[in-house]
């Protein structure tokens, strides 16, 4: 096994096309097929399957390619240290629910670095796909909530992937709704007198299950959902339609605007909000710099 191979198949992952891939790599297409063939040979795993669409990462291959970023991000880091006029570029990658906090603490994370080469990448995703993420070693860190409903059954999935979950804070359950919204003047909201209102939550995908919900109470029946895949759009339904969402109640006006409110809902519960990260990987500076920033906004 080489560093090239790896990043032979790294390359290949990323554009899903033996042809593509070597045209970037300036490789012959027949010599990337051999070279990649050689390594699963070696390995004694397929990492590749080829389809009508192009080539598809396999099971396997998914968690070899995490190990093989992180490989070549050190061997990067090792030029970076030993060939003088080599300049590093900084890597980090964070998947996250829907939190502005999350946000905020990446674009502190930017900012202090913002003097030097990066490639950052910030993921507002699905819950599963968060955890899949830092399973495979796509983002370092991942956010999200436990509260009493989801946390027996997201804990067994994290500790399955070797996945550790630290706590930020403890939110209790509020409703975002419009500034002008009928309910927006009062001091908390029931579920009863929310319940004419359009009820907006994310879509969770292939794993739209109560477990998975991004929003507390997922599990109440409501005859008015609307399900959405960002924050801008949830914010502008929520406005158009008089509409709302249970969320933590952290809100910062400068990324969602000054005419979003958040009421405390009366119900019983609360959001333990934290990040997830990987038991096979320390922590990078990158890494700690942004858990830094986290710990401040909330």
């Amino acid at each position: 096994m080489t560093l090239q191979q790896l990043k032979y198949v790294v390359t290949v992952a990323r554009t899903g096309s033996m042809s593509e891939a070597s045209k970037e790599l300036f490789i012959s297409q027949p010599g990337l097929t051999t070279s990649i063939r050689e390594l699963e040979t070696e390995m004694g795993i397929k990492i590749f399957t080829r389809t009508n669409k192009g080539v598809v990462t396999s099971n396997e291959g998914e968690r070899f390619l995490g190990y093989a970023r992180q490989v070549l991000e050190q061997a990067s880091l090792l030029e970076g240290v030993y060939k003088s006029g080599t300049k590093i570029k900084q890597q980090f990658c964070v998947s996250t629910q829907h939190y502005s906090f999350a946000v905020n603490a990446f674009v502190d994370l930017i900012r202090r670095f913002a003097g030097e080469e990066y490639d950052f990448s910030l993921r507002e995703t699905e819950t599963y796909e968060i955890i899949d993420d830092v399973a495979k070693m796509k983002s370092e860190i991942g956010i999200l909530y436990l509260n009493s409903f989801n946390k027996d059954a997201l804990m067994k999935i994290i500790k399955s992937k070797s996945l550790t979950f630290t706590e930020l804070f403890t939110a209790k359950p509020h409703v975002f709704v419009s500034t002008d919204h009928p309910l927006a003047d009062k001091k908390s909201v029931t579920m009863e007198e929310l319940a004419d209102y359009p009820y907006l939550s994310f879509e969770q995908g292939e794993h739209n299950s109560f477990y998975y919900s991004e929003e507390i109470f997922s599990m109440v029946g409501r005859t008015k959902n609307i399900r959405v895949t960002d924050r801008a759009t949830l914010f502008n339904l929520l406005i158009g339609l008089n509409g709302y969402t249970v969320c933590s109640g952290v809100i910062d006006n400068e990324l969602n605007g000054d005419n979003i409110t958040a009421i405390p809902l009366d119900e019983e519960g609360n959001m333990k909000i934290g990040y997830i990260e990987n038991k096979k990987i320390l922590h990078s500076n990158l890494a700690e710099a942004y858990i830094e920033a986290l710990k401040k906004h909330i």
